[in-house]
Protein backbone atom coordinates (compact mmCIF):
# COMPACT_ATOMS: atom_id res chain seq x y z
CA UNK A 1 0.00 0.00 0.00
CA UNK A 2 2.78 2.31 0.91
CA UNK A 3 4.37 1.62 -2.57
CA UNK A 4 1.51 2.23 -4.33
CA UNK A 5 0.31 5.77 -2.64
CA UNK A 6 3.91 7.14 -3.76
CA UNK A 7 3.55 5.59 -7.18
CA UNK A 8 3.44 6.79 -10.70
CA UNK A 9 1.73 9.65 -10.23
CA UNK A 10 3.90 10.69 -7.38
CA UNK A 11 7.00 10.14 -9.40
CA UNK A 12 6.04 12.81 -12.01
CA UNK A 13 4.91 15.55 -9.29
CA UNK A 14 8.70 14.81 -8.27
CA UNK A 15 10.20 15.07 -10.92
CA UNK A 16 8.90 18.23 -12.41
CA UNK A 17 8.84 19.80 -8.41
CA UNK A 18 12.88 18.62 -8.28
CA UNK A 19 13.93 20.12 -11.56
CA UNK A 20 12.04 23.59 -10.25
CA UNK A 21 13.29 23.69 -6.77
CA UNK A 22 17.37 23.17 -8.08
CA UNK A 23 16.23 25.95 -10.43
CA UNK A 24 15.29 28.09 -7.85
CA UNK A 25 18.27 27.32 -5.80
CA UNK A 26 20.38 28.35 -8.18
CA UNK A 27 18.43 32.09 -8.61
CA UNK A 28 19.99 33.68 -5.53
CA UNK A 29 23.79 32.46 -6.69
CA UNK A 30 23.00 33.85 -10.18
CA UNK A 31 21.91 36.99 -8.60
CA UNK A 32 24.84 37.45 -6.93
CA UNK A 33 27.07 36.89 -9.80
CA UNK A 34 24.98 39.23 -11.94
CA UNK A 35 25.74 41.85 -9.39
CA UNK A 36 29.50 40.94 -8.79
CA UNK A 37 30.23 41.27 -12.63
CA UNK A 38 27.83 43.97 -13.25
CA UNK A 39 29.53 46.55 -10.90
CA UNK A 40 32.52 46.14 -12.51
CA UNK A 41 33.97 48.75 -15.19
CA UNK A 42 33.79 47.94 -18.68
CA UNK A 43 37.49 47.74 -18.56
CA UNK A 44 37.48 45.20 -16.00
CA UNK A 45 35.02 43.27 -17.97
CA UNK A 46 36.89 42.83 -20.94
CA UNK A 47 40.25 42.21 -19.29
CA UNK A 48 38.68 39.38 -17.37
CA UNK A 49 37.18 38.20 -20.36
CA UNK A 50 39.23 37.31 -22.94
CA UNK A 51 37.84 33.77 -22.47
CA UNK A 52 34.78 32.05 -20.97
CA UNK A 53 35.71 32.48 -17.52
CA UNK A 54 34.53 29.08 -15.72
CA UNK A 55 34.82 28.75 -11.79
CA UNK A 56 32.99 27.14 -8.90
CA UNK A 57 31.52 28.98 -6.05
CA UNK A 58 30.05 27.54 -2.58
CA UNK A 59 26.44 28.83 -0.82
CA UNK A 60 24.97 27.25 1.89
CA UNK A 61 27.15 24.08 1.79
CA UNK A 62 26.33 23.29 -1.83
CA UNK A 63 28.53 24.02 -4.97
CA UNK A 64 27.59 25.58 -8.30
CA UNK A 65 29.43 26.48 -11.57
CA UNK A 66 29.34 29.76 -12.89
CA UNK A 67 30.51 30.53 -16.71
CA UNK A 68 30.71 34.11 -17.60
CA UNK A 69 31.28 35.21 -21.22
CA UNK A 70 31.66 38.46 -23.43
CA UNK A 71 29.42 38.18 -26.03
CA UNK A 72 29.80 41.53 -27.20
CA UNK A 73 32.06 44.41 -27.04
CA UNK A 74 31.21 46.89 -29.33
CA UNK A 75 31.95 51.05 -29.26
CA UNK A 76 29.54 52.00 -27.31
CA UNK A 77 29.12 48.89 -24.52
CA UNK A 78 30.03 44.96 -23.67
CA UNK A 79 27.19 42.50 -23.08
CA UNK A 80 27.96 39.71 -20.56
CA UNK A 81 26.25 36.52 -20.05
CA UNK A 82 26.24 34.58 -16.79
CA UNK A 83 25.23 31.17 -16.24
CA UNK A 84 24.57 29.30 -13.09
CA UNK A 85 23.89 25.51 -12.64
CA UNK A 86 24.92 22.78 -9.85
CA UNK A 87 26.89 20.76 -12.34
CA UNK A 88 24.23 17.85 -11.86
CA UNK A 89 23.41 15.97 -15.03
CA UNK A 90 21.15 16.31 -16.77
CA UNK A 91 19.49 19.75 -15.24
CA UNK A 92 22.81 21.50 -15.83
CA UNK A 93 22.75 21.09 -19.47
CA UNK A 94 20.22 24.31 -19.12
CA UNK A 95 22.11 26.42 -16.90
CA UNK A 96 20.42 29.32 -15.73
CA UNK A 97 20.70 32.44 -17.49
CA UNK A 98 20.90 36.05 -17.30
CA UNK A 99 23.14 39.06 -19.39
CA UNK A 100 23.46 42.46 -19.10
CA UNK A 101 24.55 45.23 -20.93
CA UNK A 102 27.08 48.05 -19.34
CA UNK A 103 27.69 51.13 -21.40
CA UNK A 104 30.65 52.63 -22.04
Amino acid sequence: MRGQGSGVSGQKKGCGAERMTRREQWRPVLDVEVKKWSAKSCAEVIAELHNVEAYQVEVDGKEYQVEVQLLENTEKYVHVCVDVDDGSIPASFHPLSESFVREK
